[in-house]
């Protein structure tokens, strides 16, 4: 008999009949993974650097010139609480000695040098400048506590002492979210256990997929050791991992329960429940890895791996899905709803006629033209903030105020001016230059003193090799204004070429705000490739899974408006500032650079799953019956309470991280979470059955040439045994 089977179902089986082997294997697995992690993992670090763009040429010009002053550089911030720093000159050039001599150091910039720009006009607060020879992240934790003994002296004389600039990598507090992933398993317990109303059946998916995660994580880490993954990636791949390995394990135990309600005995149900159920998951999991992978469509390697990273969590939950969740199942048995909250429930019957969400469905079939015109009202009005997005960088400033980084930061901008936090560094090349490096400079310092929103500048000085010119610019704005960004355009096309041509000289704009800068600028014309990537193979497997064109076109339009209005709201919460304050953002914030691209490839992945469980139904009972609306009111029935209390329990996952310190990561948790809430509620269960209603049997259109060359993919195995 199991020869006739698919290997789906053979596996489930397995998995249900010997689940102690599978269980064990699992956990020493997670184990294992874990100790080699400890052992051979790599650092997670963020790399803005994108070779071919000015601000990285100017960058490696300056390396080679002058490397002292162009390594990573970070800040230490000195403020007198009486009097002035001058008094306390000895503790400084202790200090300043100490900071000199600490390992991976290049240079340090001494605040109280007769030539230094780094002291305040009242005397009260300072800045040392140190450029280290690697990223202060690789240093360690351990490096901190040197950090701290070189300023020692400082902090003894009475002097507030803070750590900014890039320092922020090293001085950061560690965040490992375990309070966001119990806040949000908890809250996802008690949706479950008021949805299903069983104990064992609710609990069942929070382990298995926490089990998934945690070796997620472990690989991720040790891939960590020879990729670059920038910083966010661990808590992108708990974020994404716990959401997805959640809803795959709802939807294998609601079916489950569901044919154990019918009589089956635990094998064969959990066998079938593979076989169906655990089909879709392999396509919608396959979504969302093509969706992140598509990143790399964008040219820039950071951000491809952060999608890279982010489908370590998909993977393991899917494989979980296909073994691990199998063998708890058959380890529970007909146990499963033996502790209950209420009357358990599993999936609601597609041909109950009483049901509500069937009667909601049939409510919708009658009326589907004022149905669509609520659910696009909605998302019109959540969409209107998206034209007014500023892409950009989250600053220090943006912070807690407990942050020694953001202590840093305003005190810079109150003894500096804002712009202090973000200085341009000028640097032009006059190797092949046909005038003199003293008349550039001249020349030079004329044409920055007369750019707008400049607040000032240093003397251009000449590198010790006579190959560069090199000019610190202020702006009058801080780094995440669009002033800023303004500036940085005009001293890139006007100033500086003004001052370079015809003469052989070449110009650019460097330092961690120019490449910031041009990173967001790269990624915004960027977006559109990825936007097409993934649109068209999100729009390719609708087509090739259900068989229809107008279906395919449906997703992609609606998940286009999905993901817009995602972009609103957060536009609105953190650019607007309609609320940010209740979150712990200290001022209103550009949508930092690589989120909305981010966004676009989890959340098309993501609404891919909600649209392949609820269309795989509605085409399942297509087949049989050949009635549109009455397939849409079965496909909404017997979906809707599993797929709601899937998308409470994603919504609870990312909402719980917005308690997390890191700005980036609230505002990816915001946005995740509403447009899965978005897509849950208002697509699902307004947009799409009114679509479907209003467009009747050439929902299933697709040319007969184009189904020919289409390859034929299943979302769901035939559950009718």
């Amino acid at each position: 008999m199991e020869k006739n089977m698919s290997l789906l179902e053979r596996l489930g089986r397995f998995s249900a009949r010997r689940p102690m082997i599978v269980i064990s294997s699992w956990i020493l697995i997670a184990i294992i993974a874990g100790l080699a992690q400890r052992v051979y993992g790599g650092i997670y670090q963020d790399n803005f650097n994108l070779k071919g763009t000015e601000s990285y040429q100017g960058l490696s010009l300056l390396s080679k010139s002058d490397k002292a002053a162009s390594g990573y550089s970070g800040l230490v911030v000195i403020h007198a609480y009486k009097g002035r720093i001058t008094q306390q000159s000895a503790a400084v050039i202790q200090s300043y000695s100490n900071l000199a001599n600490l390992p991976d150091v290049l240079s340090v910039s001494n605040p109280l040098a007769a030539s230094s720009a780094s002291m305040s006009k009242n005397q009260a607060t300072a800045y040392f400048n140190v450029n280290f020879s690697v990223v202060p992240k690789s240093l360690g934790i351990g490096y901190l506590s040197s950090l701290n003994a070189a300023t020692q002296p400082m902090k003894k004389a009475g002097l507030e002492v803070e750590y900014g600039g890039g320092l922020d990598q090293l001085t950061r507090p560690t965040t490992k979210d375990v309070g966001s992933e119990a806040i949000g398993f908890g809250v996802a317990l008690v949706v479950l256990l008021i949805s299903f109303g069983s104990i064992m059946g609710s609990m069942l998916p929070l382990m298995t997929a926490f089990l998934s995660v945690i070796i997620g994580l472990s690989l991720l880490g040790l891939v960590a050791a020879v990729i670059t993954f920038g910083t966010v990636s661990p808590t992108l791949a708990v974020m994404i991992g716990l959401g997805v390995g959640i809803d795959y394990a709802v939807f294998l135990t609601t079916r489950f329960r569901q044919k154990i309600m019918d009589g089956l005995d635990p094998i064969s149900a959990a066998g079938i429940t593979a076989k169906s159920s655990g089909h879709a998951v392999l396509v919608a999991a396959t979504s969302v890895s093509v969706a992140l992978l598509g990143l790399y469509g964008s040219g820039i390697g950071f951000i491809g791996q952060l999608g890279f990273a982010s489908i370590f969590g998909v993977i393991t939950a899917a494989v979980g899905a296909m073994t691990l969740v199998p063998a708890a199942l058959g380890l529970i048995g007909r146990r499963i709803d033996r502790f209950k909250v209420k009357k358990p429930v599993a999936e609601s019957s597609s041909t109950q006629a009483k049901d509500g969400w069937h009667r909601y469905a049939l409510s919708v079939g009658r009326h589907p033209w004022a149905f669509l015109a609520g659910g696009v009202t909605i998302m019109v009005l959540l969409t209107i903030p998206l034209f007014s997005m500023q892409i950009g960088h989250i600053g220090d400033g943006a912070d807690p105020m407990s942050f020694t980084d953001k202590k840093a930061y305003d005190l810079i901008s109150s003894a500096f001016g804002p712009g202090a936090n973000g200085t341009f560094q000028v640097v032009i090349d006059v190797a092949a230059s046909k005038k003199s490096a003293t008349q550039l400079g001249k020349n030079l310092y004329s044409s920055l003193s007369s750019t707008a929103d400049v607040a000032r500048l240093s003397q251009p000085s000449i590198t010790s090799d006579k190959k560069l010119i090199v000019a610190t610019v202020v702006p009058k704005t801080d780094p995440q204004s669009s002033q800023t960004t303004n500036l940085f355009n005009t001293l890139l096309d006007t100033t500086v070429p003004r001052v370079t041509a015809n003469t052989g000289a070449m110009g650019y704009i460097t330092g961690g705000t120019a490449s910031q800068i041009q990173f967001a600028q790269t990624l915004a014309s960027r977006l559109p490739i990825i936007i097409l990537i993934v649109v068209l193979t999100a729009f390719l497997l609708i087509m090739s899974t259900f068989r229809s064109l107008i279906l395919a076109i449906k997703a992609a339009a609606l998940n286009l408006l999905s993901i817009s209005a995602a972009y609103g709201v957060i536009t609105a919460i953190f650019q607007w500032g309609w609320g940010r304050s209740l979150l712990g953002v200290s001022e209103n914030v550009p949508i930092e650079s690589y989120v909305p691209m981010m966004m676009f490839a989890i959340v098309f992945g993501l609404s891919m799953d909600y649209e392949i469980f609820l269309l795989s139904r509605v085409k399942e009972s297509w087949d049989i019956t050949r009635d549109n609306s009455l397939s849409v009111a079965r496909g909404i029935s017997s979906t809707a309470r599993v797929i709601t209390a899937a998308a409470l329990i994603m919504v609870s996952v990312f909402t719980a991280f917005v308690g997390s310190p890191e700005v980036d990561i609230k505002m990816i948790a915001i946005g995740l979470a509403t447009s899965v809430l978005i897509d849950s509620t208002v697509v699902r269960l307004l947009l799409v059955p009114a679509i479907m209603n209003i467009l009747g049997t050439k929902c299933w259109y697709i040319p007969k040439w184009l189904d020919r060359v289409l390859p034929h993919i299943e979302a769901e195995g035939s559950a009718q045994q």
